[in-house]
């Protein structure tokens, strides 16, 4: 390199003592709160606000709520007149007659108790609304499983007396529930037990009565111009007696040897077509 070259070089790197003082470029502070007062800066309210930007939107909203209908909240401390305050302001009507309920099937005395309580605790018209159909739909849907329970037992009754009766059982029912109906007022017969059957078609209560009618020979029960019919039991014990040992339907001689036969055949017949 030659000496003129490294003379420009000099030149152009000035000495400290003869060049322009350095000045420092300023530098600028992230914190839009540095030029705020002590007071102002150390308030809660400016803590989540990160700019001037955001500083301006909060104004802006605060500013769109001026004159909106504010609620307070109550403390802990707060009265029964503080928070019917609230209540009325959030849309409660002024007396439980103000609320409207889309149900049917609730008695109105049901209705008239749960309105004033509703209106005690502070509901909205449409929350207490929803409340009772609520209600309404859980006793509906518990109605319709019971009602489903009690016709399921009821089947399971007839079939289970239809079983033992054959073909007395029209019979036996009708001394049964004639016999019941006479002695028992119908609202007992119809009270609802613990499986949601009603009294009057359990079978223990039907086998009851029907016993009771059959000792205490209660003919009129039962439809004299209809056929009269037996039990299988009470058929297997005539048969039995007809062909006991030694009896007319073994002794081929005796007078009644075709009658018994007869009777032994009509009665086998009968307990086949149970």
């Amino acid at each position: 390199m030659s000496s003129e070259n490294q003379e420009v070089a000099v030149q152009e790197q000035p000495s400290v003592l003869s060049g322009e003082p350095k000045t420092e470029t300023p530098q600028t502070t992230t914190d839009w709160k540095v030029n705020l007062s002590d007071e102002i800066r150390a308030d809660k309210s400016l803590e989540n606000i990160k700019d001037i930007q955001g500083l301006a939107k909060s104004y802006i909203h605060a500013q769109k709520m001026v004159g909106a209908d504010k609620i307070p909240v109550p403390n802990k401390y707060a009265t029964e007149d503080d928070w019917n305050e609230v209540y009325s302001k959030l849309g409660r009507p002024e007396s439980p007659d103000g609320y409207s309920f889309d149900t049917k099937g609730i008695d109105e005395s049901g209705l008239k108790s749960f309105a004033e309580h509703a209106h005690k605790m502070g509901l909205l018209p449409q929350q207490a609304n929803e409340m009772v159909k609520w209600y309404q739909g859980n006793v509906d849907a518990t109605t319709q499983e019971n009602n489903t329970k009690a016709e399921k037992a009821r089947n399971d009754s007839v079939i289970a007396l239809k079983k033992e009766y054959g073909q007395a059982y029209d019979n036996k029912l009708k001394a049964a529930s004639a016999m019941a109906k006479q002695y028992i007022e119908p609202d007992v017969l119809n009270l609802n037990m613990a499986d949601g059957t009603k009294l009057g078609d359990h079978p223990s209560i039907i086998k009851a009565f029907a016993s009771l009618s059959e000792k205490m020979g209660e003919d009129q029960f039962v439809n004299p111009s209809g056929p009269s019919y037996l039990t299988p039991e009470q058929l297997n014990k005539q048969i039995g007696e007809l062909t006991a040992t030694g009896s007319a339907y073994w002794d081929k001689n005796h007078p009644n040897h075709k009658t018994a036969v007869q009777e032994v055949l009509a009665l086998r017949e009968q307990k086949n077509n149970v």
